[in-house]
């Protein structure tokens, strides 16, 4: 019994250390110890993420079908356009972590710099077609005029403000790589509470605030958001992390930033793949109307919700990957990615039981109609029944991006996502007329693909001798 008591007892110890982000050396000690210490505000991190992805979805559905509808068109859209800052990311990560564990702090900063200016960079380019062509973004989706004339405002809003979740995306990426995963999560916490007390002020009115509709869920995003990406930068220039910029730093240094652009290849490969076929997938759902679109789009955003907690895990994994490669310890990187993942596995294949016999009550909690309740929970059973393959797969896939190999999980999301998910879901859904279930069985039978195939990929271990 005594035993049980340390064990509470230190498990708030460690918890209250690793939220604080005491610890900030993952190169030697408990691996476990490690992981825990990085998990944990990353975990939390994500969790916020996803806590407000749920609100955001629960004020939007009592708008209409159509706002619903909206959100998922243009957040598909989005994923695409990201596959660059996500891409930039990675390399962050994995740059930053190799100069943190080499002791290489000023090398560290000088690619934070070089990060954020490629991020603005490609921001002004997506807020230009975002502003000018909304409409025309959500009508090459497929959505029907109705839908458009209701949410184009949304896609606008959330399009031609992005440069603040891009930033917000590569600063925290920064952070994760220097082992300041709580500095990130606190951010990410700034942001969507202020989303979440914004969001239905600006879709419902209050006050002065006029009712904006779905429009509103954007605007809150983007004023969350930017103020978020504000305390990011005083951290970054008053130094109250690891990493720490000054005036004199930012410069372009070529040099530095084709090495991250090396990097980054690979990593937005990789996106660009995976989220274009997230995005035909999408185009495919739209065929069979926006009920069952709305129930699919609710569907992903409550398997995010569990989701982002094993990102957030798989992303220590990487953070332990790269700064253990940069202390030369590459079979302690090795070992940090087998723990993470078991960890990662029990979480999710907890979560998939509850998925599995409560799926339809939980998609009530956002919309009853019929329609609605029944895609969205059988899109929900469906993807749940792979949830032990998503742990190992995204624990894998981080972590050869945490080495900087961004080229492997390339080649890997290509096979599995272009090559098998896309022919299966359209062979199924439209082809053979199984309907929505041919699109869900697809995602499921991909993330069990990329599982196995990662696993074998990584067992070689070729990861460990790539240099950045």
């Amino acid at each position: 019994m005594q035993s049980n008591k340390i064990t509470l007892k230190q498990f708030l110890k460690y918890f209250k250390i690793a939220v604080t982000g005491k610890e900030q050396e993952f190169t030697s000690g408990s691996i476990r110890r490690a992981v825990f210490m990085l998990s944990i505000p990353m975990i939390l991190e994500m969790l916020m993420e996803s806590i407000f992805a749920l609100v955001d979805i629960m004020y939007v559905s009592k708008v209409s079908v159509n706002a619903v509808a909206t959100i998922g068109l243009t957040e598909s859209v989005i994923t695409l356009v990201y596959a660059v800052a996500i891409g930039l990311s990675m390399a962050a990560t994995a740059v930053v972590a190799r100069r943190v564990g080499e002791k290489d702090i000023k090398g560290a900063s000088q690619a934070a710099v070089q990060v954020i200016i490629l991020g603005i960079a490609v921001s002004i380019l997506i807020s230009g077609i975002g502003i000018l062509y909304p409409k025309e973004i959500l009508q090459l989706m497929g959505a029907e005029p109705d839908l458009i004339a209701e949410g184009y405002g949304y896609t606008q809003v959330l399009l031609g403000g992005n440069i603040t979740i891009m930033l917000l995306f590569l600063i925290n990426a920064i952070f994760r790589g220097a082992g300041n995963a709580s500095v990130a999560m606190w951010t990410l916490i700034l942001s969507n509470g202020l989303n979440i007390i914004l969001d239905p002020m600006f879709i419902f009115g209050f006050g002065p605030i006029p009712a904006f509709g779905v429009e509103g869920a954007a605007i809150a995003t983007t004023i969350g958001r930017g103020t978020a990406v504000l305390f990011q930068l005083v951290i970054l220039f008053y130094g109250y992390s690891k990493i720490k910029i000054g005036i004199k730093d930012l410069v372009v240094r070529i040099g530095v930033m084709f090495n991250l652009i090396k990097v980054s290849l690979g990593g937005i490969g990789q996106f660009l793949i995976g989220t274009s076929s997230w995005v035909f997938l999408m185009r495919i759902m739209s065929e069979f109307g926006s009920e069952v679109l709305a129930g699919y789009t609710i569907a992903i955003r409550v398997m995010m919700f569990t989701l982002m907690p094993a990102w957030g895990m798989s992303n220590a994994a990487a953070t332990l990957v790269g700064q253990n490669l940069g202390a030369q310890k590459p079979d302690r990187a090795e070992q940090s990615v087998w723990k993470t993942g078991r960890y990662t596995a029990y979480f999710m294949g907890l979560v998939s039981l509850v998925y599995l016999v409560f799926a339809t009550h939980i998609i009530e909690l956002f919309n009853t109609q019929p329609d609605v309740v029944k895609y969205g929970s059988l899109c929900l059973r469906v993807l749940a029944a792979g949830y032990i393959f998503y742990a190992y797969g995204m624990v894998v896939i981080q972590s050869f991006n945490g080495a900087g190999d961004t080229k492997t999980p390339t080649y890997i999301n290509f096979v599995c996502f272009w090559l098998f998910q896309l022919p299966f879901a359209y062979l199924t859904a439209i082809t053979l007329d199984f309907g929505p279930i041919g699109v869900f069985a697809s995602i499921t039978a991909a993330e069990v693909l990329i599982a196995i195939i990662g696993i074998i990929w990584f067992k070689k271990g070729k990861w460990k001798l790539v240099k950045v």
